[in-house]
């Protein structure tokens, strides 16, 4: 059965661009990142798209999804051109272990890695205007003694950048994040004058020049219920948040809050926002999640590379079934196309 296609009509240039060419991270090799990566190649791009991955893992998905795919190695040396439904120009990456569907096998945990460290070598080098990644299993690659907490701090360290900052698109929807994957217990603590400053600045820089957004409106969550409910609640907000929003107002950044996120993502704040920083992953997420899951895109800001990927996890019980949906990885290409 091949894997489906999205239901929606995918938004596109009103004019034609210069052919870009982007690289798309097939992901953990067990999960749905081959087959969502085989929907894509199924698909007319007005970008050229190199895929990372093991060409015979590839083919194989493909056969176990009904999809015929021409698979052939990406060349460097030609000109980009759009991209067209059926083929597959792979930039090889060779797998360390045989691969069963739905198992992830921390053997292949460098094979992910690699994949990783090639798309951000070919951003750095020029020879891709942006990376796109296919989601992978942060179990498998810790179980096998590395230590990795997720792709927006791997690609930051790989780059040199000092505060990346994760930002879910959805439609208009944008939700920045002021800390990432943490434990709960340890948020307050991460949230500094100096680390909340320093997002404000990524957030405002990224919006205005990724997204192009002349004078971008950030919306600030508190941390605590009620914004700390004037300090009964929780001080952070009095002693952190605020000062951090007003001294980034004085800078000339239009910032607002702390405001109670139980509030801040009612339509009326919305509309006077072009993006909305929570404090939290679990503050943020969920909302971008029921506003457009499946469709959502992440971000990354504040790295010196350009990088969209999926909403979603690995999806492991859904491997090579051909019942995943591609529609979050098809906007992740699309935006990638659209930015910078």
């Amino acid at each position: 059965m091949a894997a489906k296609t999205p239901r929606r009509r995918l938004r596109r240039d009103p004019q034609p661009l210069k052919t870009r060419r982007l690289v798309v991270t097939t992901g953990e090799p067990a999960g749905i990142g081959p087959d969502l990566a085989i929907a894509a190649a199924l698909a007319d791009w007005p970008c050229e798209l190199a895929f990372t991955g093991d060409p015979a893992l590839l083919a194989a998905r493909a056969g176990a999804l009904g999809a015929t795919v021409r698979i052939g190695e990406w060349r460097a040396d030609a000109a980009p051109i759009p991209h067209r439904a059926g083929a597959m120009s792979v930039l090889p990456v060779r797998l360390a272990k045989s691969v069963a569907a739905g198992r992830p096998d921390p053997g292949n945990a460098r094979y992910v890695l690699a994949q990783l460290d090639a798309a951000v070598d070919g951003c750095r080098d020029g020879r891709f205007a942006a990376m796109v990644t296919a989601p992978l299993q942060k179990s498998a690659i810790n179980e096998a003694g590395i230590a990795f907490t997720g792709h927006t701090e791997y690609l930051a360290a790989r780059t040199g950048a000092a505060r990346p900052v994760m930002l879910l698109v959805a439609g208009s929807l944008r939700v920045a994040l002021a800390t990432t994957h943490l434990p709960l217990a340890a948020v307050p603590g991460a949230i500094t004058h100096a680390s909340l400053a320093a997002t404000l600045e990524v957030l405002h820089a990224g919006l205005r020049d990724a997204f192009r957004i002349a004078a971008p409106r950030i919306l600030v969550c508190g941390l605590n219920p009620h914004a700390g409910e004037s300090g009964h609640l929780g001080r952070e907000e009095i002693e952190v948040i605020a000062p951090v929003v007003a001294a980034a107002r004085a800078r000339g950044i239009a910032a607002a809050g702390p405001v109670p996120a139980d509030t801040a993502f009612t339509p009326a704040s919305l509309a006077g926002c072009d993006a909305v920083l929570a404090m939290y992953h679990d503050q943020g997420l969920p909302v971008i999640k029921h506003a457009g899951f499946g469709r959502a895109v992440n971000v990354t800001l504040g790295l010196p590379i350009l990088r969209t990927s999926v909403d979603h996890g690995t999806a492991l019980d859904l491997a090579g079934s051909g019942r995943a949906d591609p529609g979050s990885l098809f906007e992740a290409i699309a935006l990638a196309q659209r930015l910078g």
